[in-house]
């Protein structure tokens, strides 16, 4: 099935293939990468009848070959690729056809093993430089391949040398430029030395030079490390064009031509359809198969398609496809290196690094936790022990724990970013949603704890809460567990709604409902049948509430108000009413809270944060990838 491809140089290649070569892996056991008869079929929202969007697509490619999807937007070539890496083809959509590796059959499992996948969307860490991007990449892997050699070679290959150690970029601090930004993407999936590698819009957003630029990269190491590359692509220029051997051309999810890109031109002009001369043969042909703008050129779709269908080299590649297993391919044997452990550990020191480097995404949440203290501070300002003061002291108990918690849609943006990441890094076979939810719980447990270290040093002394030993410390858990719980539910709601704006609404609504039904706002006797036997018992900053009340309350005695005649009058009836005291504990049963039980409330905090990590975990699990 295999033509062989033309020989291309260029003036721009600056890579020694010699010597980049001698250090390449060898693809010993892949000698051809085929697809038979695939067909995607879904179903039409319109009529409800099936509908093929890609229909008998037969082709195959051999290591050191670089093969072009291309076609008119919804021609097919993304559901192409996809199918080809063994990946969700379309949301219900019905794969028929084989994807083959020297003529055997294989699973998604075993694809992973041998070949990777680079996303259209650069899902960087924009505060990891490109050398440590890199070595992550590496470190990650399944086989732990590459190390520093590795990562060089890379480096050099892609020209990153002198901007190794420049920093990808965040909203606010300026990184690489988007071109390099594509080369550290591809480089970083090359670092385990695949066999197959999968390319979706890899100029995408790029000029025309920077796009060739990329794909030149790419053509050599293909060449040096004999890898089939698969590519889709849009209106490529005619360098770049050059740069691939092979063209699979598509419309309406249709083959139109596939071969060698050397054969497209003289193909065309023998069915009549000769390429203009001074004219870029890809956007000639990607013209000449949209018919979304031209009801006419229905017609020369059709007559293009039945010409393909027809032709001598689509016969060719027919009888190419019959043959029967070679038997040459032999799946790697699993590496055990690559432990959840491990891999655990390694996202732990990227997320480490982040942390710490992510102005946006960390420190800004410091400061507002900061601000949110101080504002809280001056309006509650030096509370005295007067009983007019009991129930602002109450309020202030009220909203720091609930807008603590409820400042924790902040933590949205930040887990994206992860979670985009691990999106691409979970489909090419680096680790599972146990590495990355662990690794993630446990970088945000020393930011929860300077959050609420900081907020609790400023209110206590402004609010004038208890200042004792025990109660501050006290005052600082309830409030760790607050936000740790609360950084859980975004973690939850963000794994099943990974959409910024979308996850934002439903946090925000989540944590309105806790306020609501907590028992502070309406009283736990008042509050209706259906809030109090569902959200009430897991509500965590009920919990949190009711242990903050008592850490404040229990020991400390109000003053009563003096009355003409030299008696006193008090708000809340105690033993002490006598000396003109009120005791904590008659407030804390006036609300309903007689009975301390911290350490059940803990119990139960701790539990909630459990139960809505493994919710989330569950969440990952059953996404489709």
């Amino acid at each position: 099935m295999h033509t062989p491809t033309s020989s291309m140089s260029s003036a721009t290649d600056n890579i020694d293939l010699e010597s980049y070569g001698s250090t390449a892996g060898s693809t010993a056991g892949l000698t051809e990468f085929s697809w038979r008869d695939l067909t995607v079929t879904v179903k039409d929202m319109k009529t409800g009848e099936p509908l093929n969007i890609l229909e008998g697509v037969t082709g195959g490619v051999r290591p050191g070959d670089m093969v072009a999807l291309m076609g008119p937007s919804g021609s097919g070539k993304t559901t192409l690729l996809n199918v080809l890496a063994k990946r969700p083809a379309a949301a219900k959509a019905t794969v028929s056809g084989d994807v083959l590796i020297d003529g055997q059959k294989f699973d998604s499992t075993t694809l992973r093993s041998v070949s990777t996948y680079v996303e259209q969307e650069d899902a960087l860490i924009g505060s990891l430089t490109v050398r440590e991007t890199i070595e992550f990449a590496a470190k990650l892997s399944p086989n732990g391949t590459g190390g520093s050699g590795r990562v060089g070679e890379l480096i050099r290959a892609f020209g990153l040398e002198k901007q190794e150690n420049a920093m990808i970029g965040t909203p606010v601090k300026k990184g690489i430029s988007g071109g390099q930004k594509r080369r550290v993407s591809v480089a970083s999936q090359l670092i385990t030395r695949p066999k197959i590698l999968f390319l979706d819009e890899p100029t995408s957003g790029l000029d025309s030079t920077a796009a060739y630029e990329v794909m030149s990269r790419v053509r050599n190491i293909a060449k040096a490390e004999n890898i089939v590359v698969i590519a889709s692509i849009h209106q490529p220029s005619t360098a770049t064009f050059q740069l691939f051997s092979h063209l699979a051309l598509l419309s309406r999810g249709r083959m139109v031509y596939y071969g060698p890109t050397t054969k497209v031109v003289p193909y065309f002009e023998g069915i009549g359809m000769p390429v203009p001369t001074m004219t870029n043969p890809a956007e000639f042909l990607l013209d000449s198969c949209n018919v979304d703008f031209n009801e006419g050129a229905k017609e020369t779709l059709s007559r293009m398609i039945d010409s393909w269908n027809n032709s001598f080299e689509a016969k060719e590649i027919q009888r190419e496809s019959a043959v029967s297993s070679r038997g040459k391919f032999q799946a790697p044997t699993k590496n055990t290196n690559g432990s959840n452990v491990k891999k655990t550990f390694v996202l732990l020191h990227r997320l480490f690094l982040k942390s710490y480097r992510d102005v946006l995404a960390y420190w800004i949440r410091v400061a507002m936790y900061m601000g949110l203290a101080i504002l809280m501070g001056t309006v509650w300002l030096r509370l005295d022990s007067s009983q007019t003061n009991i129930q602002p002291f109450i309020n202030a108990i009220f909203f720091s724990g609930a807008f603590m918690s409820f400042m924790a849609v902040a933590y949205i943006p930040a887990f994206l970013e992860d979670y985009s990441s691990y999106l691409k890094e979970r489909a090419n076979g680096l680790y599972g949603p146990t590495s990355f939810l662990i690794s993630n719980f446990l970088i945000g447990i020393p930011f929860i704890l300077l959050n609420t270290l900081i907020f609790a040093l400023i209110t206590v002394f402004l609010v004038n809460f208890r200042d004792d030993g025990q109660s501050f410390f006290k005052y600082v858990m309830w409030l760790f567990l607050d936000l740790l719980a609360a950084e859980s539910l975004v973690v939850l709601i963000s794994s099943v709604v990974p959409i910024f704006v979308a996850a934002l609404a439903i946090t925000a609504f989540t944590n309105g409902l806790w306020m609501s039904v907590g028992g502070f706002l309406v009283p736990e006797k008042v509050l209706n049948d259906f809030w109090y036997y569902t959200f009430y018992w897991i509500n965590y900053q009920r919990y949190v509430f009711q242990g903050m009340m008592f850490s404040e309350f229990e020991g400390r005695t109000y003053d009563c108000d003096l009355i003409d005649g030299g008696g006193y009058q008090c708000m809340y009836p105690s033993a002490l009413q006598g000396e003109g005291k009120i005791a904590g504990e008659a407030v804390l049963k006036s609300l309903g809270y007689a009975k301390k039980r911290e350490g059940m409330w803990i119990g139960i905090l701790i539990a909630i944060i459990v139960g809505l990590r493994l919710l989330a975990w569950v969440a990952l699990k059953l996404k489709k990838h």
